[in-house]
């Protein structure tokens, strides 16, 4: 399977595991899946942090690049396609950067690991 993490299921498997789901960490822990993390999640979370509502134990620029090859995360990229496809969803959840999860996540064929049920409400496959 082919795992897109949500920005909260990111920072959990990095700093607070015990908030991830049983099935959650299964999925993380299988060696066949390939887990990824989105661009747009790397923005929101330095967005975040520059505005001092993210808290970090070192400057983004250092810590997410560590987490990404601690744990073997992917980069998804931020294409076109899902761009376009982001602003075609549902108007139901307004949130850009779980639009643009949800539109990475139906056009590149992943399973977004959240516990965010709007993300299936906009079509996309959940694991939680």
């Amino acid at each position: 399977m082919n795992v897109l993490l949500d920005t909260c299921a990111f920072l959990w498997l990095a700093a607070d595991p015990d908030r991830l789901s049983a099935p959650a960490r299964t999925a993380l822990d299988d060696d066949l899946n390939r887990l990824f993390v989105s661009d747009a999640t790397v923005w929101e979370i330095v967005l975040k942090h520059q505005t001092g509502k993210l808290p970090m134990p070192e400057v983004p620029r250092t810590w997410i690049p560590k987490q990404l090859a601690f744990f073997d995360l992917q980069r998804q990229p931020i294409d076109f396609e899902s761009l376009f496809r982001s602003g075609e969803l549902p108007a139901i959840h307004r949130d850009p950067f779980d639009r643009l999860l949800c539109a990475q996540a139906m056009t590149h064929g992943l399973t977004v690991l959240t516990p965010d049920p709007s993300f299936q409400m906009l079509g996309a496959a959940i694991l939680w």
